[in-house]
């Protein structure tokens, strides 16, 4: 039993993809975040566009 717990112990065979995992994992929480402050950005320079033609519409009349 011994033997048995040092050898998954020293088993390094699945290290490269709990690696590669946490790597992805790191690259798309930063492109939730990134996507998420630049879509409210993208709304509100929408919503300024919009309000700046309603102004000029209104102007007009």
């Amino acid at each position: 039993m011994k033997q048995f717990t040092l050898s998954l112990w020293r088993d390094e065979q699945g290290q490269d993809l709990v690696e590669y995992a946490l790597i992805v994992a790191a690259v798309g929480l930063a492109l939730i975040v990134t996507v998420n402050q630049l879509s409210q950005a993208v709304v509100s320079l929408y919503s300024s566009i919009t309000e700046g033609l309603a102004s000029i519409g209104a102007a007009g009349q």
